[in-house]
């Protein structure tokens, strides 16, 4: 049958050919798109022919699954794991020397966070905007109270300090709403910042009315999440600000004390760090003041964490055209609006893949904290081994702990592929 003759335009778009579709075509452009590509892929291919199946068979196959001892263990096979190490320690390398009748509290913090995250990180569902002012201005006091318990402050050692607090917060709510009535945004403030940090110390001297659970006590995953929690939401906004002072021509006094802050940081390792804060800090503190380790540590790695995300936000306001600027000032925006909805939405979706490094980092990170005495995942995992009943034993441990971190890590990393794709920033060559 002969061929249909079309004009000339008029001929129909053909399907694709079947090699450049589907999984054929996908492994012709990822894997083997050139010679070298090619031979990449093979020599790849043969490394996990090699390691695969050996690991399979020691984490799965061959592995013991019970056990109190190391012992008992090899007693039925030393061809395999043995994750009755990991059964057995599973509490302590979770939550530390945390009481065990309170594992419930650490818990519950936990499942609050995660349920108000979800809908911060994926839009789509409802609930955003209120669930980021919950996690920035409730939350954290929220997580004080129940994983220490009721704090305890000397100004409030009475009922006399605790009218004072709740006078001056009632003063503080009415100062707010007269600013609120006369537009005036300095009373507002004011008013209602006084009342937000009353209303916070009333309730951390309450507490829930649990039980003090001392911060020595704090250690596994559980210190690991709370260093990384911390240090990340502090560290964020903090290096926003040093980034925006140190581009900041008009304040010469600001950029200088943002530079000098930035490259001091920069300059020293985080062992450094850690060990100013958990050995200087107190020297610069009046006397009689002191915080414990836990929060020397945060301290230190916020600063530290700051001030890198300060130099990668920079990055992000260096990319953002002259146009920008110019176009926010023809619209007549102030200094401070023209940063919140012009220049700082597309600084930030720029350098995404830096700032989440940078989570990454810092996260894995915190097992550094164990030169200053605490007792964080890796620790807890290192020390367990300690005891002669479970010597011996060392892949199991780091290859639980490695695979933890690399979940966390992992996910990360992924949904800051996910959040580029939806922002799609439109700067993709």
């Amino acid at each position: 049958m002969a061929d249909r003759t079309y004009e000339i335009g008029s001929h129909p778009d053909l399907p694709p050919p079947v090699s450049e579709t589907g999984v054929i075509g996908w492994l012709k452009h990822n894997l083997f798109s050139t010679w070298y590509n090619s031979l990449g892929t093979i020599f790849i291919l043969y490394l996990l022919y090699l390691a695969l199946p050996p690991l399979v068979d020691w984490t799965l196959l061959s592995a013991v699954w019970g056990g109190n001892s190391n012992q008992e263990c090899w007693a039925v096979t030393r061809e395999g794991a043995c994750w009755g190490f990991i059964d057995n320690r599973f509490s302590f390398l979770m939550y530390g020397f945390y009481d065990s009748d309170a594992y419930w509290r650490p818990n519950l913090v936990g499942i609050i966070f995660i349920l108000a995250m979800i809908p911060v990180l994926f839009r789509s569902i409802p609930g955003g905007n209120v669930a980021a002012v919950f996690l920035i201005f409730v939350f954290p006091w929220i997580t004080v109270s129940m994983l220490y318990g009721p704090v305890n402050m000397t100004t409030m050692g009475s009922s006399v300090g605790v009218t004072i607090y709740s006078l001056v917060l009632l003063a503080g709510l009415g100062l707010g709403w007269h600013g609120r009535k006369n537009l005036n945004l300095l009373l507002m403030g004011i008013g209602f910042g006084v009342a937000y940090f009353c209303a916070i110390a009333l309730f951390l001297r309450w507490g829930f009315g649990l039980k003090v659970i001392g911060t020595d006590k704090f250690g596994g995953l559980m210190l690991t999440l709370i260093l990384a929690t911390v240090s990340i939401g502090v560290s964020m906004p903090l290096g926003i600000v040093l980034a925006l002072g140190r581009q900041n021509q008009k304040m010469p006094i600001v950029r200088t004390l943002c530079i000098g802050f930035i490259e001091l940081v920069r300059a020293v390792p985080l062992i450094t760090v850690l060990f100013m804060a958990q050995f200087m800090l107190p020297l610069f503190l009046p006397e009689g003041v002191d915080f414990d380790n836990i929060v020397r540590a945060l301290v230190g790695m916020s600063l530290f964490a700051a001030a890198y995300m300060a130099e990668v936000v920079r990055g992000g306001l260096q990319a953002i055209g002259k146009g920008q600027y110019e176009a926010a000032d023809a619209l007549g925006l102030n200094y401070f609006l023209k940063m919140r909805f012009i220049i700082m939405p597309q600084a930030l979706k720029i350098v995404i893949p830096g700032i989440v490094s940078t989570f990454i980092g810092l996260f894995k990170d915190t097992t550094l904290v164990l030169i200053i005495g605490l007792f964080d995942f890796l620790q807890t995992g290192v020390s367990s081994l300690a005891d002669t009943k479970w010597n011996g034993l060392e892949h199991e441990a780091y290859f639980f702990i490695g695979l933890v971190f690399f979940v966390l890590c992992f996910g990360m990393s992924r949904y800051s592929m996910y959040l580029e794709k939806k922002l799609d920033t439109g700067y993709k060559r």
